[in-house]
C-alpha cells in the first residue's frame, strides 16, 4: 500500500516541478487549451444539430401520437449528448497529448535533465511523424481496451447492489490505470519502450499506478481542471517512468535547487556574454 502514497507523491511532484518552471508550463498549456476548444465546438455543434439528427434518424417514429414521439425523441438526444461527454472524457487525454507531442516531448525531456544525476535525458532518434504515428497507433488501442472495460463495467452497473458500490469504484481505478499509461507513455516512448512493456511495468506496479492516475482521473471530471493539470501530470508521470526503469531521480535538481526555465537562458546568456 505504500506505493499508493508514492504514487500521489509523483502526481503533486509533477505540479511542483512546473510552478517552478514558469515557461515549460505556459507550453504545456497550449495543446490542452486547443482541445478544449475543439471539443467544446464540437459539443455546441452536438447541442445544436443533435435533435434534428434524431429526427431525421427516426422517421418511424413521425406518425406516433403525441407525446410519445417527442419524448422518444427526447429521449435519444440526451442519450446522444451523454454518450459525446463520455467520448470526450475517455479520449481528452489522448487527443492533448497527440497535439501536443512536441509541447510535451520537450517538457518531459526538461524534467529528465532536471533530475537525472548527469544532466542527461533519453532520445528516441525518431523523427517527429513517426513518433506521431506510434503515439496514435498507441492511443487507439489503449482507447479500444479502455472502451472494452466501460462496457463490462456498464453491464455489470445493473447488478443490484454491486452495481451502485462496487462497480462505480473499479470504473475510477481503470480510468487511473489507462490515464497513467497514456501519461507515462511520453517518456517511455522516448526510451523505447513499446506498449506491450509499458502495460507489463504498469500492472507490475498496480498500486503505484492507482495513487498516480486515480485522484487525477477525479480531478478531470471538474471542467477545465484537465487542462491545468497536464503539463503538471506529464511531468508527475516522468518521474514517475525513472521510478518504474530503476533510474537515479536527482532529489536536489527537483527541490528547486535548480534553475528555473527563466535563470536558466538568463545564466546561459551571461555565459555567452563573458565569453
Amino acid at each position: 500500500m505504500r506505493d499508493l502514497g508514492v504514487g500521489f507523491g509523483y502526481l503533486l511532484r509533477g505540479q511542483r516541478w512546473v510552478a517552478r518552471h514558469g515557461r515549460s508550463y505556459g507550453f504545456g498549456l497550449v495543446p490542452g487549451l486547443i482541445t478544449l476548444v475543439l471539443y467544446a465546438a464540437a459539443l455546441v455543434a452536438l447541442g445544436m444539430y443533435g435533435e434534428g439528427f434524431v429526427t431525421w434518424a427516426t422517421p418511424f417514429a413521425d406518425g406516433w401520437t403525441s407525446p410519445w414521439a417527442g419524448l422518444f425523441r427526447g429521449f435519444l438526444t440526451a442519450v446522444l449528448f451523454g454518450l459525446a461527454l463520455l467520448l470526450a472524457v475517455l479520449t481528452f487525454t489522448a487527443v492533448t497529448l497527440l497535439i501536443g507531442q512536441p509541447f510535451y516531448e520537450n517538457l518531459s525531456e526538461k524534467v529528465d535533465r532536471d533530475v537525472s544525476p548527469d544532466g542527461t535525458a533519453p532520445e528516441s532518434g525518431l523523427p517527429l511523424w513517426r513518433e506521431l504515428w506510434i503515439s496514435a497507433r498507441d492511443s487507439l488501442r489503449i482507447l479500444v481496451r479502455a472502451l472494452v472495460w466501460a462496457v463490462l463495467l456498464f453491464a455489470l452497473g445493473f447488478v443490484p447492489f454491486i452495481g451502485q458500490t462496487v462497480v462505480p469504484v473499479l470504473g475510477f481505478f481503470v480510468t487511473g490505470f489507462f490515464l497513467t499509461e497514456e501519461l507515462v507513455a511520453v517518456a517511455l516512448q522516448r526510451r523505447g519502450v513499446d506498449l506491450r512493456a509499458r502495460l507489463a511495468l504498469l500492472r507490475s506496479r498496480k498500486t503505484l499506478v492507482w495513487g498516480f492516475g486515480t485522484p487525477l482521473g477525479l480531478a478531470f471530471l471538474v471542467p477545465f481542471v484537465a487542462v491545468f493539470l497536464m503539463p503538471g501530470a506529464v511531468a508527475g508521470a516522468t518521474l514517475m517512468a525513472r521510478d518504474l526503469l530503476g533510474e537515479e531521480i536527482d532529489e536536489s535538481g527537483e527541490s528547486g535547487e535548480g534553475e528555473t526555465d527563466d535563470d536558466s537562458e538568463g545564466a546561459s546568456e551571461g555565459q555567452r556574454a563573458t565569453s
